[in-house]
């Protein structure tokens, strides 16, 4: 059995006691269970304004609470609970209409663990800040998130031909604005 069959278990448990005995416990402990994850994908989405992330990672939950019920065990309830946070990333990029960065971290590491150019990072760091709003999202939940196509169109909402389209445009307008990075490599 694997793991992420037992933490689905687990998943599955609590959500039963939360809807069958409004148990707040079970429900504190499913916020535990993923609040790293959700705060992850939210600070991503958010650049460098943590604060903001976590206030949407707050809302996140509390929505979550009430939308509970409606949770059908289609996806992993991580998976339910991203498309959760990116709802409420856009609704408040949508109320605030600021442009949103995205910004990764600055000190990026190879498999070996030496740290990578600073300069190459933050290079990239502005890349993809230029990359358009659903270039980024995509990126962010397929590579940052490391999800699957499937689950990050779900996450999404949208279909599947669609989000690999603007993955394609996404590497495709990095590796063009990056380019000087390969011409020094060689």
């Amino acid at each position: 059995m694997s793991d992420a069959a037992a933490e689905a278990r687990l998943d599955a448990a609590l959500i039963a006691r939360v809807l069958a005995q409004d148990d707040r416990a079970a429900f504190a402990h499913l916020v535990r269970r993923h609040q790293g994850m959700v705060r992850a994908q939210l600070r991503r989405l958010c650049g460098s304004d943590d604060g903001r992330a976590d206030d949407l990672a707050q809302e996140t939950f509390l929505l979550a609470w009430r939308k509970l019920n409606q949770f059908r065990f289609e996806a992993r309830f991580s998976t339910w609970l991203y498309q959760l946070a990116y709802s409420c990333f856009l609704q408040a990029v949508r109320a605030q209409r600021d442009e949103i960065a995205l910004t990764p971290e600055h000190e990026v590491e190879n498999d070996e663990g030496v740290q990578v150019d600073q300069n190459l990072s933050l290079d990239i760091n502005k890349a993809i800040d230029q990359l358009p709003e659903a270039e980024r999202s995509v990126l962010v939940h397929c590579y940052h998130l490391d999800l699957s196509h499937e689950e990050a169109a779900f996450v999404l909402k949208m279909p599947i031909g669609t989000l690999k389209s603007h993955i394609n445009r996404g590497k495709a307008k990095l590796k063009q604005m990056l380019s000087a990075w390969s011409e020094h490599a060689n």
